[in-house]
């Protein structure tokens, strides 16, 4: 090989290894992590910053390797809900990472964080060299000097140890489901929060949510998000073939709310089997969002059910159920949304887990 054609292979290589034309080098980029709460919260601050890279959802700060959500949440592993956040120094300084961060937490709550309670969800900064230490420690005693909050900081900032990335279902979940994410987070009560502690300085998401958290979508946000049966049944008032629908025959513990408002409506402590082929029920959970309206259509009279923030239609109600109501709310699957037990307080609904524990 002559020296110009080694030279010029050389140099092919050399282009190969660096790559695209004005890609950053994976050494260059660095890495912050941060605990604040639900982790689900914590993702959209941070990815909207210019400079970072990708903002993944994960577990620190415990003793047990490779954690799944329901132990972390059961606080048995040690570890917190934590974002890692990937960013280019160059482009962002780990200054600004912090300010971002103290915004979207209360960070004189030692309980958890907002609806979220425990230790999995406290508030922690967890720094990767010295430097990083040093700004986190004098980013909090700033906060402290200033003057904002009325109770001691309480977020604690600890060395950082392995990081373990969260269920595939968790990473970028409020792109994934928004219309839940925007009913847990309103719920949550973190941007009320941080809008009163902060005002415009704060790097909060406010919802469009109206007054419970409970409006229905845009119409174009309902054809974007609902499936062809899910609109049919609820704005068209469909009506989906019996027994072959989601929930029918579902005997799991939790309640059900409306697909389209997130509004809550029944609770599987009140499912019975109708043999009808539809989820029935004996009552709502919340009759003040059950509104029943005289439905003439198909040559008979029934009394259709709706919700009342959503205006979503349900099903229809009949006196043919069993005691103690003597009704049977018929309903379709597709109006509805199940919420198990387990993920109740997670997506803000905890204050109906203890009609589950009276009843057994």
């Amino acid at each position: 090989m002559s020296k110009r054609s080694f030279f010029i292979a050389m140099l092919f290589l050399l282009m190969i290894l660096a790559g695209p034309a004005g890609a950053v080098p994976a050494q260059q980029y660095e890495k912050a992590i941060f605990a604040g709460g639900c982790f689900w919260c914590m993702e959209p601050p941070f990815e909207k910053l210019e400079g970072v890279s990708e903002v993944i959802s994960g577990y620190t700060g415990g003793h047990k390797a490779n954690p799944a959500y329901e132990e972390v949440s059961a606080g048995t592993t040690g570890h917190l809900e934590a974002v890692e956040v990937i960013y280019d120094p160059a482009k962002l300084s780990y200054e600004k990472l912090l300010e971002v961060f103290w915004r979207q937490i209360d960070p004189t709550d030692a309980g958890g964080q907002f609806v979220d309670r425990g230790s999995s969800y406290t508030s922690a900064i967890f720094y990767r060299n010295d430097t990083q230490k040093m700004l986190a420690e004098e980013s909090k005693t700033k906060l402290e000097q200033s003057g904002r909050f009325d109770k001691p900081i309480v977020t604690e900032i600890r060395p950082a140890g392995p990081f373990y990335r969260a269920e595939e279902y968790h990473q970028d979940y409020y792109e994934k489901n928004p219309l839940r994410y925007k009913f847990y987070r309103f719920r949550s009560g973190r941007d009320q929060y941080l809008a009163k502690v902060w005002g415009k300085e704060g790097e909060v998401m406010m919802s469009s949510e109206g007054k419970g958290g409970y409006t229905k979508p845009s119409e174009a946000e309902l054809k974007e998000r609902l499936t062809p049966l899910q609109y049919k049944v609820t704005q068209e008032e469909g009506t989906e073939p019996a027994f072959q629908n989601e929930y029918w025959d579902n005997k799991k513990a939790g309640i059900y709310v409306d697909i389209v408002s997130g509004e809550p409506l029944f609770s599987s402590l009140d499912k019975y089997e109708s043999g009808t082929g539809w989820p029935s029920f004996t009552k709502p959970l919340e009759p003040g969002n059950i509104v029943e309206k005289e439905d003439r259509g198909w040559f008979m009279v029934r009394t259709e059910v709706r919700s009342k923030h959503g205006d979503s239609h349900l099903g229809h109600v009949f006196d043919d159920g069993p005691p103690p109501t003597g009704l049977r709310y018929c309903m379709n699957s597709a109006a509805l949304r199940f919420i198990p037990l387990r993920d109740m307080e997670k997506e803000g609904y905890g204050k109906y887990s203890a009609t589950f524990e009276k009843r057994g």
